[in-house]
């Protein structure tokens, strides 16, 4: 495998890792972008490239640093965090339509906070 595609491999983890944690589904995230779900699905294969927007987007929609998602921070997350363990469990109970209205609400403080 030549760099170029162990970076490749290495970002598509890292959204794939991301968006679980996040307890996102690949048709949630496409929505969010502007995209149909099997690009979604493609970029998490390694099999189609990712433009420096969609870094950004997908950070702020993971609440990740766009590094952690370029295989550039090793600390940004961690799997074995009890909190976002169970945050992750309790969101994929929710209606598709709930998380939604969630996601909204939690960008809006997000905002809210920045502009402080």
């Amino acid at each position: 495998m030549t760099e170029a595609n162990d970076k490749k491999a290495i970002i598509a983890s890292r959204i794939r890792e991301a968006r679980k944690m996040a307890g996102l589904s690949q048709t949630q995230v496409a929505k969010m972008l502007g995209l149909h779900r099997p690009s979604i699905s493609e970029i998490e294969a390694g099999n189609r490239s990712v433009s420096a927007e969609e870094i950004a987007q997908l950070a702020e929609i993971f609440d990740v640093s766009a590094s952690w998602l370029l295989g550039e921070d090793t600390n940004e997350v961690n799997l074995h965090d009890n909190k976002l363990q169970l945050a992750a469990r309790e969101l994929q109970k929710l209606k598709p339509e709930d998380l939604d209205r969630l996601l909204t609400l939690l960008a809006s403080m997000r905002i809210g906070r920045d502009n402080l």
